[in-house]
C-alpha cells in the first residue's frame, strides 16, 4: 500500500467518524429539545389544573388539594427548555402552593385576607400559564386550546 493510499484512507475515516459525531449530536440535540417540550406541555397542563383548583377556591372558598408531581419530576428537562424569566414565573407558580396549603389547612385567617392570597396565587397561575403556552406549544396549537 502507498503512502498516498494510505493518507487518504487515514483522512476519509476522520472525516466520516466526524461526520457521525456530529449527526449524532444533531440527533440527540432533537431529542432532548422534544423531551423538553413535552416536559413543558405536561407542566402546561398541570398548571391548568391548579389554576382551576385555585379558582374553584377563590369563587367558592373550597379548597381542594394542588399537584405538583409533573414538575417536580420533569424540572430538569423543564430547565433545559425555559429561559431564566420563564422558569423563574412557573417556579413561583409552585412556591405560591405553601401559601395555598396554609389556607386549605387552616381557617384562621379573615376571609379578605384569604380573598388576596388566592388572587396573588391565581395570578401566578396564570402567569405561568401564559409564559408555558408560547414556548411548549405551536400557534396552531394554542388556537386550539384558547
Amino acid at each position: 500500500m502507498e503512502v498516498s493510499q494510505l493518507l487518504s484512507a487515514l483522512l476519509g475515516a476522520c472525516f466520516g467518524s466526524l461526520g457521525w459525531l456530529f449527526v449524532g449530536l444533531y440527533l440527540n440535540r432533537r431529542a432532548a429539545r422534544v423531551g423538553a417540550r413535552n416536559a413543558a406541555r405536561a407542566v402546561f397542563f398541570e398548571l391548568e389544573l391548579n389554576r382551576a383548583n385555585i379558582d374553584l377556591a377563590l369563587s367558592y372558598g373550597e379548597l381542594m388539594p394542588l399537584s405538583r408531581s409533573a414538575y417536580e419530576q420533569l424540572l430538569p428537562q423543564l430547565a433545559n427548555l425555559l429561559g431564566v424569566g420563564d422558569l423563574s414565573a412557573v417556579a413561583a407558580a409552585y412556591m405560591s402552593h405553601i401559601g395555598y396549603e396554609q389556607l386549605r389547612q387552616s381557617r384562621e385567617h379573615p376571609d379578605e385576607a384569604r380573598k388576596a392570597a388566592l388572587a396573588g396565587i391565581l395570578a401566578a397561575q396564570r402567569t405561568a400559564i401564559a409564559r408555558l403556552k408560547t414556548i411548549a406549544f405551536t400557534a396552531a396549537e394554542q388556537a386550539q386550546l384558547s
